[in-house]
């Protein structure tokens, strides 16, 4: 599909991940060493991006030991001329820094626009242009490449453009790798992106150019979209979009428009955008949001039945974006809009039949739920299947006879669980961090040292509460388990958090005897 567009003649796009730097701008996030090496390893080895700018020099001593760890692995790899660091106008002292540390290609920080130049340097033109000469000089003696970020770009190309050629014509002829136009406070719309970058370019054909934008009109794809359609060779992303304020254009999302829409290529592995993501999304603490084109939980699930019914029939409702070039599957959403195409796709994932009558009563079933706003997902599907048809207590391996938590200020939390394993009754009493956290502890103790079995880890547990404050709202409780390298979830809906858990955890060791 999308990805057959790229032959090898193919205009190659190059990409620069600024994630640890520009993403760790985020408000709240801010990568430990470890997790700074960790990303970085996985952008060049994983999904091959071209370079990755991995922080600001001079921050703090932190930092300094994040980008030393990084560059030394990179320089064993041979990866370290994909290494990029933010540097300053300071005299030799941001090159210094960067040296120390292993890097050796400096993006220094350049005034794009004359109101940056003259209010916040408080300098003209003419000596802002001195300082910089001088710095590449410095960086020269010092055996570093040079790429020049010329900040506010976006304004200086709207309110002062004269300024902007100015600096071109004195810093066109210096041995300046790569100018980067960054529309630092994500101004500009498609239109602009494309009248600006072109002009760049036509008027500095000889001269390297990337584009960076920002997303404060959620315009940020859209500009990259029209900056290479200008001409532009590089553009900067982050995973998930991170940056300050509405962050930088999100990788995932590039990349399908670069390679669909465009019919360009890039160094970059689709099948590992899915992977990266994640990871970053557990070290920066920022959810993905479920309809994020490519990387959210939802962008590949089908929700109406006819839509489900057309897949069956030639693909109707598939476009280039398939899952499986991104690392992922295309599911079929149960609920009130569901149709017994959507029921049908799931259950022959499971390798269940049902004839036509019963399909019509699982079917009114899953309609009924949806309408009260439980969510209903493929493991379900047995659950709601035994119950529709009666079957609950024959197939039900394990059943939760009896238990009791309690709760005393001062004390840890207790509790008592009864429970049924094909037909054998057990009992265990444990205490916890929190009633819930008991209640699997003394699960685990049944499993480990009276059925001597594995007991599943716990990975992920998210509550939703529906908005407007009613304290006797249902609450679904979503706990995601790893089982012998299998990775699945449940879930359980009740007004209370812990029993709708609880529900979630009977799901899931009925689920791990199914496996069995």
């Amino acid at each position: 599909m999308g990805r057959k567009k790229q032959i090898d003649n193919t205009p190659r796009i190059e990409i620069l991940d600024t994630t640890l730097r520009d993403g760790e701008q985020t408000s709240g996030v801010a990568f430990a060493p470890q997790e700074k090496l960790s990303i970085a390893r996985l952008l060049l080895t994983e999904l091959q991006t071209d370079r990755i700018e991995i922080a600001s020099a001079r921050v703090s001593s932190g930092e300094f030991e994040s980008v030393r760890q990084v560059c030394s692995w990179a320089r064993k790899k041979k990866f370290i001329d994909r290494i990029e660091i933010l540097g300053f106008i300071d005299k030799g002292v941001s090159i210094q820094w960067i040296k120390e540390a292993g890097g050796h290609i400096i993006n220094l920080l350049c005034k794009g626009s004359l109101r940056h130049c003259t209010e916040q340097l408080r300098k003209t033109p003419q000596e802002h242009i001195a300082d910089i000469k001088a710095e590449i000089a410095t960086a020269q003696k010092n055996k570093m490449q040079v790429n020049v970020y010329l900040e506010d770009w976006s304004n200086g190309m709207i309110h002062s453009p004269e300024y902007i050629f100015e600096m071109m014509e004195a810093l066109h002829t210096e041995k300046i790798a790569r100018f980067m136009l960054p529309d630092t406070l994500g101004i500009l719309d498609p239109y602009q992106s494309y009248e600006f970058c072109r002009q760049m370019i036509s008027r500095y054909p000889d001269c390297r150019f990337d584009f960076h934008a920002h997303n404060d009109y959620d315009l940020a794809v859209a500009n990259v979209f029209s900056a290479v359609k200008a001409g532009i060779q590089g553009v900067h992303c982050t995973i998930n979009g991170l940056g300050e304020r509405a962050g930088n254009a999100p990788l995932s999302s590039v990349l399908a428009v670069l390679h669909d829409q465009l019919g360009l290529s890039t160094g970059i592995v689709e099948s590992k955008i899915n992977q990266v993501s994640r990871l970053v999304e557990s070290y920066s603490g920022v959810r993905i949001p479920a309809n994020k084109p490519v990387i959210g939980e939802h962008v590949f699930t089908q929700c109406a039945g006819v839509h489900a019914d057309g897949d069956s029939k030639s693909n109707l409702y598939y476009n280039d974006l398939l899952p499986e070039r991104f690392g992922r599957t295309r599911e079929y959403a149960l609920g009130k809009t569901s149709g017994k195409a959507n029921i049908r796709k799931n259950l022959e994932a499971l390798g269940i039949e049902l004839d036509d009558e019963d399909m019509r009563k699982v079917t009114e079933r899953i309609i009924t739920l949806g309408d009260k706003k439980e969510q209903v997902t493929q493991e379900d599907l047995p659950y709601i299947i035994s119950d529709v048809l009666n079957h609950n207590v024959e197939n039900q391996k394990i059943r939760l006879l009896n238990y009791s938590l309690s709760l005393a200020q001062g004390l840890h939390p207790v509790a008592v669980v009864k429970i049924e394993i094909h037909s054998k009754q057990y009992e265990q009493t444990a205490t916890g961090d929190g009633q819930y956290d008991a209640f699997v502890k003394a699960l685990r103790t049944i499993y480990k040292q009276q059925l001597k079995r594995e007991f599943p880890m716990l990975t992920n547990y998210t509550v939703d509460i529906p908005p407007g404050g009613r304290t006797d709202a249902f609450v679904q409780t979503v706990i995601t388990w790893q089982y012998h390298k299998h990775s699945f979830k449940t879930r359980g809906l009740d007004a209370d958090q812990t029993e709708a858990a609880i529900q979630a955890t009977v799901k899931m060791l009925n689920q791990i005897e199914d496996m069995k």
